[in-house]
């Protein structure tokens, strides 16, 4: 238990911290190789734990509004109303947060800084997180169970493993075939 209340504050400092912390998915693969914890209660108590770590960098960016030129709040402002103008800009947002490679922490504090809806972004980077966290952590649980050398020849003999590799290479290519001009306009 007291590894379990460990690993959801050390999570959770890490995402209230606003930069120059670690990776959370390199947190919780350290706590796969170093436990005995459940994977699925990592990836949950990690998620979760980043959720609010993250919310909350968020709520207290927000508090340095006041700090900000009048200029620079109307700036903010603007872009808060631009983003919410339209279902289909909060909608594009929404999944920006669930799926976004960008640093998170920046993302929280340039939305508490806008003032926007923070619970449907948590909700948003939780759902990424729930996905990204379990395979991390998964990959890591096969690592503690089989050890490096079996896992990178498994990945060569898989039928699985050839499949997937065949299907992100087509995936890369469709992505040029895609006239992303036309879509993004």
């Amino acid at each position: 238990m007291k590894i379990l209340l460990f690993l959801i504050l050390v999570v959770f400092v890490v995402n209230l911290a606003p930069a120059f912390a670690p990776p959370t998915w390199s947190v919780l693969v350290f706590f796969v190789l170093n436990s005995n914890l459940p994977v699925w209660l990592i990836v949950t108590a990690g998620a979760t734990s980043a959720g609010f770590g993250r919310y909350y960098l968020a709520r207290l960016t927000g508090l340095l509004r006041y700090k900000i030129k009048e200029e620079t709040i109307k700036n903010l402002q603007a872009a808060r109303n631009k983003l919410e103008s339209k279902s289909v800009h909060k909608y594009s947002m929404f999944l920006f947060f669930v799926v976004s490679p960008l640093p998170s922490a920046q993302l929280f504090e340039a939305a508490g800084l806008l003032g926007v809806k923070l619970i449907p972004l948590t909700i948003a980077f939780f759902s990424g997180r729930i996905i990204t966290y379990s395979i991390y952590v998964a990959g890591a649980s096969q690592l503690k169970a089989k050890g490096i050398a079996d896992l990178v020849a498994e990945q060569f003999t898989s039928v699985w493993g050839v499949i997937f590799q065949l299907v992100m290479i087509l995936g890369v290519i469709g992505l040029g075939k895609i006239n992303w001009s036309k879509i993004l306009n």
